[in-house]
């Protein structure tokens, strides 16, 4: 392991210009009591416990033609600071980041994060655009992004769908990465080895994937009632010590209105398990990515202990996957929705595989 390079004065909002900027473009909120911890067990070392709920919306978001979409996000920080992107997961949408965005911004951060395909305001520019959301797919929508906002390079961190979109730009175009963060570690997916059955008990986790391959479950998707129960059962399951509210939820589930969101999801999910076609143009990455390549630049992997899609192995079984300068970590009484559940340790996570 790596020491722990202080964040600053503290990972906060500190005093400074950028963070008077930052602050006055969000809301706040009570913070919540959840703190931040390392893998020892004790509070991470410069990170306030009282980070995660201090915010609860960015300020006016932003939209770009990008590629397929016309992309909405939230930027928050310098205009001219080094870039990072957060990259959020499913059922998810950029509040994950809502207090990831404040912390980096006042280290001086400029911070870009995105609603992916099918979520928030971002919109597919044509009718007659697939709603595809194969693996290689999302990651071209933020390579995409960032040709659309003039960006050469970034730090990428993500959970979920967002770490497996920034493992295969790490992969695909290592020269537009300047560093990793990614929750879970290696996701890209092998469709192939998807169709060997897991543990029992590991199945049962993904119970939703197996219920989305019905028709059945693209019903309950579609539906306006049955979809933010479904979606608020996943968060409930998978981040059992987050004690988040009513509007914390609701605040999300609103990105589950887009027009688009049941295709992406089922198709999401259905491509994954070999049940849905891609499309041909993508076959050139997939055939890369199906070979499980290894990813050179520079990463901090994070596993959340409360996390049930998280290996009990301190990453070991992934280890072998990054060959660039690395660390691990995994965080003390964390859910699957790390960057929101504890920010400052996500942040510091950010800033510390930066000055690798």
């Amino acid at each position: 392991m790596i020491n722990r390079r202080s964040f600053g004065k503290a990972v906060g909002l500190g005093t400074g210009a950028a963070a008077a900027s930052m602050a006055a473009g969000l809301r706040t909120a009570p913070a919540a009591s959840a703190a931040s911890r390392t893998g020892s067990g004790a509070p991470a070392p410069g990170v306030r416990a009282t980070t995660a709920g201090g915010h609860t919306a960015f300020g006016e978001l932003k939209h770009i033609r990008a590629g397929l979409l016309n992309v909405g996000y939230a930027e928050a920080g310098p205009a001219h600071g080094p870039v990072v992107i957060c990259l959020h997961g499913w059922p998810y949408d950029i509040h994950s980041y809502v207090d990831v965005a404040p912390l980096l911004a006042s280290q001086g951060y400029r911070v870009i994060v995105p609603y992916l395909r099918g979520h928030g305001t971002t919109r597919f520019l044509s009718s007659r655009t697939f709603r595809n959301a194969q693996q290689s797919a999302v990651a071209l929508d933020i390579i995409a992004l960032m040709d659309a906002l003039k960006i050469e390079k970034a730090v990428l961190a993500g959970f979920d769908w967002g770490s497996r979109t920034a493992d295969i730009m790490a992969v695909l175009w290592p020269e537009r990465v300047k560093a990793l963060v990614s929750v879970s570690g290696y996701l890209i997916t092998d469709v192939e080895a998807q169709k060997t059955p897991l543990a029992p008990k590991a199945e049962h986790t993904w119970w939703y994937q197996y219920y989305f391959a019905t028709e059945r479950g693209r019903s309950a998707m579609k539906d306006e009632k049955i979809r933010p129960e479904l979606c608020r059962l996943v968060w409930d399951t998978v981040s059992p010590t987050w004690d988040f509210d009513d509007a914390t939820f609701a605040r999300t589930a609103a990105a589950f209105e887009n027009p688009d969101y049941a295709d992406i999801v089922i198709h999401n999910y259905r491509w994954r398990l070999g049940l849905a076609d891609g499309e041909r143009r993508y076959d050139r990455y997939e055939r890369v990515l199906f070979t499980m390549p290894t990813i050179a630049v520079p990463t901090i992997t994070l596993d959340a202990d409360q996390d049930p899609f998280a290996p009990t192995d301190d990453g070991a079984s992934y280890r072998h996957q990054f060959t660039g300068p690395y660390d691990h970590r995994t965080l003390a009484g964390i859910g699957h929705n790390v960057p929101q559940e504890a920010p400052a340790a996500f942040a510091r996570a950010v800033r510390d595989v930066d000055r690798f």
